[in-house]
């Protein structure tokens, strides 16, 4: 595996997304007719590239573009940014927080008690999660150019569910068609998928289980979904990702391929589902 990741960084994007999706689903990607939608964001890969997109998935950078799109009141407070491990000052930092690097995707450090908290362990995993680059594990091209650094957040948690619920709006040319509700991140891992009225959707994600229990549709739904179109207008695909706090709209992340293009969906119906929801750009 580590002698593949070497030698990988050799092969053209098309080749090597061959060979990592064959990997999964052992069958070849059908570029001149693609249909399902681990085929599509494929396609996106290589064909459907603005440079602004860099910026778009910077966890750092992305927050001057939302507060400018919908406003600063939904963007989660940065605390402090750093370009090297040894830079932190913990000292600065209040007694809750959340560490994340600017280049990586859902890895985290979080501090809910500075008294328990393992400083040295804390950078020697961001020393690792700096080196991270999205592009040669699915060459997601966005992050090639990304400016590696350490932001520092705002701890949240909503007060009655003591839980911080990720709603993923699946966001097709500026339209909502469905959404993942991620529960108990760091426990059970739950997915859920629902309709744009709420309504739940069959679909079990490969990286989570669905939950049994009871998720409430949240007060300002209307308000996320307008969001979320908002922040996808004019996209073939992205999933926009926003948080529900204490009654209040937070944004997440914009992620432009979907688990990198390897998510099955739970079968091929939806996979076909969610392909037909793309209308793929011309690029001549």
């Amino acid at each position: 595996m580590k002698l593949f990741r070497k030698l990988s960084r050799l092969i053209p994007d098309r080749i090597y997304l061959q060979i990592v999706y064959f990997r999964h689903f052992k069958k070849f990607i059908d570029f001149d007719n693609p249909k399902t939608f681990n085929e599509k964001i494929q396609w996106l890969k290589l064909n459907y590239r603005k440079e602004e997109y860099t910026n778009l998935v910077d966890k750092y950078r992305v927050k001057q573009y939302i507060t400018k799109l919908i406003g600063e009141e939904y963007v989660i407070p940065t605390l402090e940014v750093w370009k090297n491990v040894d830079d932190i000052d913990f000292k600065s930092l209040p007694e809750k927080f959340v560490l994340k690097c600017n280049n990586d995707s859902g890895e985290i450090v979080i501090c809910k008690n500075k008294k328990d908290f393992d400083e040295a362990k804390a950078k020697s995993f961001l020393k690792e999660r700096l080196k991270n680059n999205g592009y040669w594990y699915g060459r997601e091209w966005p992050y090639k150019n990304v400016k590696p650094c350490i932001i520092a957040e705002k701890y949240m948690e909503d007060s009655i569910s003591k839980d911080l619920k990720d709603y993923k709006f699946f966001c097709f040319s500026g339209v909502v068609r469905a959404v993942l509700v991620a529960t108990n991140r760091f426990t059970s891992h739950n997915f859920n998928y629902y309709d744009p009225l709420f309504n739940p959707l069959p679909i079990e994600s490969r990286d989570g289980k669905c939950s049994s229990a009871i998720i409430n549709r949240p007060e300002k739904w209307d308000e996320m979904i307008s969001i979320a179109e908002k922040l996808s207008k004019e996209i073939p695909f992205i999933r926009v990702d926003l948080y529900y706090v204490n009654n209040h709209v937070y944004f997440g992340e914009l992620t432009f391929f979907d688990s990198s293009g390897y998510d099955d969906l739970s079968s091929e119906h939806w996979n076909m589902v969610f392909g037909d929801w793309i209308q793929l750009p011309d690029c001549n």
